[in-house]
């Protein structure tokens, strides 16, 4: 090329640079107006109930979008691996469904605040052996795949090379559970908040191991684009922790269900089977307002809806009502049990509209029932108590805190009422709420059964049936 050919093309590449339009950056991503929270089913997670919507990532979720003031879009995927893919590309916003934090998820997510702790187990059926240590499980050990369980067990058979299991995609953590109870597998592993939940119904489930302890639950953001987000979550999560709510939600969801007696629960069961039916109807009939599950719940602690059952104090009947308080409900005769029923009813509700307005109304019945236990007024004092201790008093996971101190004089001496059993009270409330969830548990199994018979009854009927086949004449 010469010299002046050169100089040219120097002289013209402004002109066609200048043509070529300039870089654009790629735009930031558009804020959405929903909230879309990836989960999982799970009594603990998600899950719907003839009473709504409830778990404890469900209502912390609700909570969150709330304080973005967004709609929430909760969206339940079958398995962790289709939640993953979804929030890669970018279906949804974060996952909450009760995950653990994991080295492997920190590799490929970002982690929010601890919402709560878990151990993993190793879970089996009562009346099996377990091994004695990991090499002797065997074949038998099925576990979640995607799941912090499997990270877990390729550590341990560093240690344990004849270490084996199976991976499952098509089952959640309950239905592994359940094939434990059933004899199906011989082992899973859950973690402790699940299975101390799902031994309310499944009472044979046993630990053989702890595998892991106090490992965080967190919600998982995507590892892109997701600073605002988790700035957000932060503010958040500092703001319902310093206010009480993590705690409260604790108390709701694992606070009653820490204390398990297998031989209660077993002997629970087979009253729903043996006893309940003739009852039923009349819990249904007088509950008014309430569950009526709540209500019968209530009898089965007072008497193990024995109509006949009596205390060395004075109380008598399915509801164990004194006679004051039966001649108050106007109740004749306190063995006669649609009377006692009617009665008890009656006189819970009196106790719920008579709660101070600042209880909260997801509380007011445990208040209640700590109330129909040993009183409103060592109900009040521990209230009063737990607030000079900087506790909230409409709390009934913080009151629940202080109802044993009116058993110490140093406490109940400075009360209106004096001297109250109040860890029996706590206990009283805590055996109540593992019953209801049981029932609830129950007529949930029940309708799934119903609505499974009634679809193949219905796909029966639609299956043309079996023509007569005529020989030939």
């Amino acid at each position: 090329m010469t010299f002046k050919r050169l100089l040219a093309v120097l002289l013209f590449l402004p002109l066609f640079s200048g043509c070529e339009p300039e870089p654009v950056e790629s735009p930031a991503p558009t804020e959405r107006s929903v909230l879309r929270v990836g989960t999982l089913y799970g009594p603990q997670i998600y899950v719907s109930t003839g009473q709504g919507l409830s778990g404890f990532d469900y209502e912390m979720a609700d909570k969150f979008s709330q304080y973005l003031n967004k709609p929430l879009k909760m969206i339940p995927y079958n398995t962790i691996g289709e939640l993953y893919r979804a929030l890669e590309k970018e279906d949804i916003d974060i996952i909450a469904a009760g995950m653990t934090d994991t080295l492997a998820r920190r590799e490929q997510f970002r982690m929010g605040p601890p919402l709560y702790q878990v151990d993993q187990v190793l879970v089996y059926k009562e009346g099996n052996k377990p091994g004695k240590n990991l090499n002797e499980l065997g074949p038998g050990l099925t576990i979640l795949a995607d799941s912090a369980f499997v990270d877990t067990m390729m550590a341990l058979r560093q240690d344990n090379p004849e270490l084996n299991w199976q991976q499952v995609a098509d089952k959640d953590s309950e239905e592994l559970l359940e094939m434990v109870a059933s004899g199906e597998i011989a082992y899973t592993v859950a973690d402790s908040s699940a299975l101390q939940i799902n031994r309310r119904f499944l009472p044979e489930l046993r630990i053989a191991q702890v595998l892991q302890e106090e490992q965080n639950v967190v919600w998982l953001l995507s590892a892109q684009n997701s600073d605002r987000m988790m700035s957000e979550l932060l503010a958040f999560w500092d703001s319902e922790r310093r206010n009480g709510t993590l705690d409260e939600l604790n108390e709701k969801y694992f606070g009653h269900v820490q204390r398990f007696d297998y031989v209660d629960t077993r002997a629970f069961i087979r009253a729903v089977d043996s006893k309940l039916p003739r009852y039923r109807p009349w819990f249904e009939q007088y509950s008014g307002e309430l569950d009526w599950r709540k209500l019968a719940a209530t009898a089965y602690q007072e008497s193990h809806w024995n109509p006949h059952a009596r205390s060395p104090t004075g109380v008598r009947g399915l509801m164990m009502l004194t006679l004051p308080t039966a001649k108050q409900m106007g109740i004749s005769n306190r063995l006669d049990p649609e009377q006692s029923i009617r009665g008890g009813a009656k006189y819970l509700s009196n106790i719920l509209t008579r709660l101070p307005a600042s209880i909260p109304e997801d509380q007011r019945m445990w208040f209640a029932l700590a109330s129909y236990n040993i009183g409103m007024g060592h109900v009040e004092d521990a209230r009063k108590l737990a607030q000079s201790m900087g506790y909230n008093p409409s709390s009934w996971g913080d009151v629940k805190q202080v109802l044993p101190l009116l058993q110490k004089r140093k406490y109940y001496s400075k009360t209106r009422y004096g001297y109250a059993r109040g860890s029996e009270a706590a206990h009283y409330v805590d055996n109540i709420r593992r019953y209801y969830d049981t029932l609830v548990w129950l007529d949930h199994q029940a309708q799934t059964e119903a609505a499974k018979a009634i679809a193949k009854e219905e796909k029966a009927k639609e299956m043309p049936g079996e023509e007569a086949v005529t020989a030939p004449q």
